[in-house]
């Protein structure tokens, strides 16, 4: 990672540049967060963290953590293509971990897309910080406009 990457919790005025990282970084699909008022719950949550790596100022990383109580959840890593394969993503990665552990997660997953070969290999790539494939679980999941209520 370049020495002048420096990884740090986002706060409010950080918001608008995660966004425009996430368009740059054609992070998809689109969530519940992709939004200022979305980020703006969750980082005024306590389960919730978004920390961003930056250079000269200016946002060029991001990665979202989410604590239930035991169980950690990391979302939406992102880094800007003019400094993809840096390090940077990994570095995201690892801080985000610890700050989940540090709250007290037992275990944390991460989403990825299996569709996206790329982001299947960087996790994949993972070992070394304690992440491997688990091949038990399939995803099921409930979105607010299409859930029975």
């Amino acid at each position: 990672m370049p020495r002048d990457i420096a990884i740090r919790l986002a706060n409010h005025d950080d918001l608008p540049a995660v966004l425009r990282l996430w368009q740059e970084a054609e992070v998809t699909p689109p969530g519940p967060t992709d939004s200022l008022e979305g980020l703006t719950r969750l980082i005024q949550d306590p389960g919730g963290v978004l920390l961003v790596a930056t250079l000269d100022g200016r946002i060029v990383g991001s990665v979202i953590g989410g604590w239930d109580g035991w169980r950690g959840s990391i979302y939406r890593l992102a880094v800007t293509p003019a400094w993809r394969h840096q390090g940077i993503a990994r570095e995201l990665v690892a801080a985000i971990s610890r700050a989940l552990f540090a709250k007290g997660a037992e275990r944390i997953s991460a989403l990825v897309e299996h569709e996206h070969a790329w982001a299947t290999g960087f996790w994949d790539s993972l070992d070394g910080l304690g992440y491997q494939r688990d091949p038990k679980f399939i995803r099921y999941i409930a979105d607010r406009k299409r859930t029975i209520r």
